[in-house]
């Protein structure tokens, strides 16, 4: 916590709003657009809602396909599927590990031959890093699909000095525990569509018509933050810039100690963007190392430290095995060779260092 929670949960005690909506719900709503330069923000309970709402409003229905990163966390393709829709996955390009426009290219012009356009594109903006955001909307506009920002895993970032989760119809974040900032659980959806986030603010509170007594003719959800969450994350919000400092402080110790090792390559990043490095990422390459990814986590484990391989690709999931994929080897490999280091903004530099000496030990 930064400091500034506290007091902001006392007032939220200290004007009895301790039910889901209240002034620390829509101070936090207001806060968080202007901090990223989004005209309207609605809270909700996790990013996962968060993108299924914002998928809604979309339009996406049983059948309709979404096209979505396959090297990504299983939520961004669980609320596809809520709605009925068909997820087909996109490969990474090695540059910056997210989606690859030229593959996603592919897939688009392929589709308007068919005259079976997809319905939406998620972009997932990945471990802080934002993906080729100017490509990715430019094959958007040309075909006419919408546009969601899936930035669960960059609040802070910028792409050519600009917030993901701003370019498309909506943007998604997530305040989840492991997350920069959090709220102990919850997400947010922002846009410059008044419409769309009044929708989703209908949408989130049952649907509840305004009448005097409960009327509902649409389908709702239990989804609004509550008051007291929202307290919290006005406090996190006023250290955003700091935790992003640090997490590519301990990014940049980490890369200084090792980037020397043969085989080994830390996730890059690119001249449009400043990621916010959420989580330090590398992959290591056994040929040339002499070591691999599963004996560094199990060194580490040994010491009770905890790391983590990098995303399964959805087009190797069980669940999503069956879906269309284009590409899939990048991910692949990027799986089958990548680490997730302890990343943490309270970590010492001494932390660090403990961390670096005790991987050197695994190159012979």
């Amino acid at each position: 916590m930064g400091g500034k929670e506290l007091e902001f949960v006392h007032e939220a005690f200290a004007d009895n709003y301790i039910a889901p909506v209240g002034p620390q719900l829509n101070l936090f709503e207001k806060e968080f657009a202007e901090k990223i330069g989004a005209q309207y923000a609605v809270a909700v309970s996790s990013g996962t809602a968060a993108l299924h709402m914002a998928l809604r409003y979309a339009g996406i229905g049983p059948g309709d396909k979404v096209v979505c990163s396959t090297f990504t966390f299983v939520a961004s393709v669980n609320a596809i599927r809520y709605l009925g829709g068909e997820p087909v996955f996109i490969d990474s390009e090695p540059y910056s590990w997210n989606m690859d426009p030229a593959l996603l290219s592919d897939y688009l012009a392929h589709c308007k031959e068919k005259g079976n356009l997809p319905k939406a594109v998620v972009l997932v903006h990945l471990y802080g890093q934002p993906a080729e955001l100017d490509a990715v909307t430019s094959l958007c506009t040309q075909y006419g699909v919408t546009l969601l920002e899936d930035a669960a895993e960059s609040l802070g970032a910028s792409y050519k000095g600009r917030s993901p989760g701003t370019f498309g119809l909506a943007g998604i974040f997530s305040f989840n525990g492991n997350k920069i900032i959090t709220t102990s659980g919850g997400g947010m959806v922002v846009s410059d569509d008044n419409d769309l986030v009044e929708k989703v603010r209908f949408w989130a509170t049952q649907a509840k018509e305004p009448v005097t007594h409960y009327e509902h003719c649409e389908m709702g959800y239990n989804y609004r933050m509550s008051n007291v969450l929202a307290a919290i994350g006005r406090g996190q919000l006023r250290v955003l810039d700091e935790r992003v400092e640090r997490k590519r402080q301990v990014f940049a110790i980490y890369k200084e100690g090792l980037e020397d090792l043969p085989g080994l390559v830390f996730m890059p990043e690119t001249e449009s963007c400043r990621a916010t490095r959420w989580l330090t990422c590398l992959t290591v390459d056994p040929e040339q190392a002499g070591t691999d990814r599963d004996g560094i986590i199990k060194l580490l484990e040994s010491e009770n430290i905890e790391s983590r391989p990098t995303w399964k690709p959805m087009h190797l999931q069980p669940l999503y095995r069956n879906c269309v994929v284009y590409g899939g080897r990048v991910s692949e490999k990027l799986f089958a060779q990548g680490i997730c280091l302890p990343s943490g903004t309270s970590m010492s530099n001494t932390d660090v260092s403990r961390i670096i000496d005790l991987i050197r030990s695994c190159w012979k």
